[in-house]
């Protein structure tokens, strides 16, 4: 799992925290029913209003994945890859057979199932292809949806504002109590902002990024597969795919990696000479 969602969201509502406490004023003075309530629930009911129920249920059911996603480590796909190409050069490809059951990503079983079925390579592109297609599509919903409650919560707070300003209006004959009321008016408002930029932003963003990293290592795992289908030499095949990552998201692995292929080129030069 990786942390960083649950750190950013920490640190900003620490930062906040410390600027309310620095300004001497209390949390309980920003925690108020009225204004929380209709800024919530106000924002996902327009946010359900905008799309249909099952985009609803998919974007919360994604919820959970922002906090606690796996991000993909793509040094691991490509050993995964390399070793599985290496098995069919020595076992030809039927024997991927027994690895399509076994294997627990759904995409990649399809793949390796695919292959020691005997499908044609380019047919077998397209399939996985419009896999790929379909997987970044749904995860365009959940985007979609905690986005536009980025954009609809500031506006509704300040539908909760005019709608506690108008109260004050009526009780400008008591003017011992307009402070304190034009104060809370001004809370619908904070949340508004508050929950745009501290939660649904975020998430939106997560998932989305999330997302796209899933689509990489999808598209990883196709060319890989389809690499290893077409015969192509393992540790060609170990080397092309590393040169389809950033090099920053391929870790130490990586660097071991290179060095032993450099280590066995030397070794090679050595025993030519």
């Amino acid at each position: 799992m990786d942390p960083a969602t649950i750190i950013g969201l920490v640190l900003a509502f620490g930062s906040l925290y410390a600027m309310i406490t620095l300004e001497g004023a209390h949390v309980s003075a920003l925690l108020l029913p009225a204004p929380m309530i209709l800024v919530f629930g106000a924002t996902i009911a327009v946010g359900l209003a905008g799309g249909t129920f099952k985009d609803f249920i998919l974007s919360f059911k994604s919820l959970p994945r922002a906090f606690m996603g796996k991000t993909p480590r793509p040094q691991e796909t490509i050993d995964r890859v390399v070793l599985l190409a290496e098995k069919a050069r020595s076992e030809g490809l039927l024997s991927l057979e027994q690895d399509a059951a076994e294997v627990e990503d759904p995409f990649l079983r399809t793949a390796l199932q695919n292959i020691a079925d005997g499908t044609d390579g380019e047919e077998l592109r397209i399939l996985l292809e419009d896999e790929i297609a379909t997987k970044t599509a749904t995860d365009k919903i959940a985007v979609k949806f905690f986005n536009s409650l980025g954009g609809y919560g500031p506006t509704i707070g300040i539908i909760g504002t005019v709608v506690s300003l108008t109260h004050v209006l009526e009780n400008l004959s008591t003017p011992d109590h307009l402070g304190p009321m034009i104060a809370t008016a001004f809370v619908a408002t904070l949340w508004g902002l508050l929950s745009a930029n501290f939660i649904w932003l975020p998430i939106s963003t997560r998932l989305k990024r999330l997302a796209e990293l899933e689509a990489d290592e999808m598209n990883l795992l196709m060319e890989g597969v389809l690499a290893l289908q077409a015969g192509s030499q393992p540790r060609l095949l170990g080397e092309r795919l590393r040169a389809m990552v950033p090099a920053h998201t391929l870790g130490g692995k990586a660097d071991k990696a290179d060095k032993a292929d450099k280590a066995d080129a030397a070794d090679k030069v050595q025993d030519a000479a």
